[in-house]
């Protein structure tokens, strides 16, 4: 498949309308709600939904809406909307269910490999000419998140390195104990998979699965990218 670099791309947050249908939704199955968002220092979602839980309050009087910052993104907020899902399935309260979510908020983050440094300018996180220079000298940064925001961990001079690192890292922080990963690529499946199986054969995986960036996030950092969200259980 031939892939190309669109010339621009404009993304803009959902409205409070947009949550507010998501609330009448929910609340067609369920009375009380859990509303999980991106990090409110990367997304104005958190603000917008919070708005959107106000004007529910006059519509939905009987619904039960509670907003949580995720403090993340991509697959490591997932973690944390996974965990929510699983306690709410055995009929727990809200109370549980946000507890569940909180726990795995406070220890769940990711570590991405970009492919090239080139487009990482999109985000608004570095300047272009930043990101012109590091494609230059053909570095490949790795990314992780910490405090709510997405920041450099390092740089390495190839994809072999970079996924070794990455691996280092997870070694560290894990050891042997059980650990819940979540592969993540961005059009570039087969290397996912492999990846998956190294962590597979050398971690202790309670949970492991392969997911794909969203075209966003594809965009903002350029196909190739590879990498894992991960917690301690």
């Amino acid at each position: 498949m031939f892939l190309q670099d669109p010339e621009s791309f404009k993304t803009s947050p959902a409205s409070p309308g947009h949550y507010l249908e998501a609330y009448r939704e929910a609340t067609k199955r369920a009375k009380n709600i859990l509303c999980i968002t991106l990090s409110s220092k990367i997304s104005t979602g958190y603000d917008v939904a919070c708005a959107a839980k106000e004007q529910a309050k006059s519509e939905l009087p009987e619904a039960l809406i509670k907003v949580m910052d995720s403090q993340n993104v991509i697959a490591a907020e997932g973690f944390i909307a996974l965990a929510a899902a699983k306690v709410a399935m055995q009929w727990k309260n809200l109370a549980e269910v946000e507890k569940a979510a909180e726990e795995v908020r406070d220890k769940a983050t990711f570590l991405v490999l970009l492919d090239t440094i080139q487009h990482v300018y999109r985000t608004g996180r570095i300047p272009k000419v930043a990101s012109q220079i590091g494609s230059m000298l053909n570095v490949k940064p790795i990314l992780t998140s910490s405090s709510g925001l997405v920041r450099f961990q390092g740089m390495v001079r190839n994809r072999e390195k970079g996924i070794k690192h990455m691996l280092e890292i997870l070694k560290d922080r894990i050891g042997q104990s059980p650990v819940h990963v979540a592969v993540m690529h961005a059009y570039a499946l087969d290397e996912a998979e492999r990846l998956m199986e190294r962590i597979s054969s050398e971690f202790n995986c309670a949970e492991l699965f392969i997911t794909e960036f969203s075209p966003v996030m594809g965009y903002a950092t350029g196909t190739g990218t590879l990498g894992f969200a991960f917690y301690k259980d």
